[in-house]
């Protein structure tokens, strides 16, 4: 490092890095100017210092996959509020639903509700956004919510957080993944278990809600709940370019 064009290699870098950092697009637009323009100012300073223009190529090489690095995180945290948006948009049209259903008919009626207005709903909001929208568990209700590998682990995880004390309603999961050629967003969302989730997935369920329950999921696993629990996860997959 002693050598001073390596320090102008490092220091031109640096530079670029620091200014992307600042967070909004119009400081990352400045960055990737000024990377753009690196290799031709840093030539002139290492030609001046009678250093090889090579050694200028190299720092502007290094100043754009600087700024590629930031940009791409700027653009996943984008891509996380949209997935949170589209959480959100999901669950609160569902959740209307069922609102309303317990309200007229109690446990039975939210059950057929979710049974029949759930999935209908996620296609809804999943075509609106352009998006992938599921939901999984650990104990699933329904053969749908199986869980495949990475978001059982993300679910192991969720489950390990909470015993911990985490609150359940602020944990989330995301990663950027390579899927089909494409930059695919991952994005999973803690659901907690409220008290009125406990009417048909906690530990005393009424007896005529536990046969309506094995009339419409035979197979169900999602009993024995406690309020605070992980009762499972939305999932957003979206591509990004």
């Amino acid at each position: 490092m002693n050598n001073p064009i390596n320090k102008l290699v490092l220091i031109s870098s640096l530079s670029v890095l620091l200014t992307a950092c600042g967070g909004s697009d119009k400081m990352t637009d400045v960055a990737k100017d000024v990377a753009s323009k690196g290799a031709e100012k840093v030539t002139e300073v290492a030609e001046a210092a009678g250093a090889s223009t090579e050694v200028a190529a190299k720092a502007g090489e290094m100043a754009t996959k600087a700024v590629d690095h930031v940009s791409g995180a700027i653009d996943k945290k984008a891509a996380v509020d949209e997935a949170k948006k589209i959480t959100k948009a999901f669950g609160g049209a569902l959740k209307s639903e069922l609102k309303a259903a317990m309200k007229a008919g109690g446990p039975i009626n939210a059950l057929d509700i979710c049974n029949t207005r759930a999935n209908p709903i996620a296609a809804e909001k999943a075509k609106e956004f352009n998006a992938i929208i599921s939901r999984v568990s650990l104990k699933n209700r329904s053969p749908i919510n199986i869980p495949n590998e990475w978001q059982k682990a993300v679910l192991e995880d969720f489950d390990a957080r909470a015993a911990k004390g985490e609150d359940v309603k602020k944990m989330g999961f995301s990663e950027i993944v390579e899927h089909n050629g494409k930059k695919q967003l991952r994005f999973m969302k803690a659901l907690p278990v409220g008290e009125v989730c406990t009417k048909c997935h906690g530990t005393n369920i009424d007896a005529k809600v536990q046969a309506k329950i094995s009339e419409l999921y035979p197979d169900d696993k999602a009993t024995g709940y406690t309020v605070g629990q992980v009762r499972g996860a939305v999932v957003i997959l979206k591509d990004l370019n």
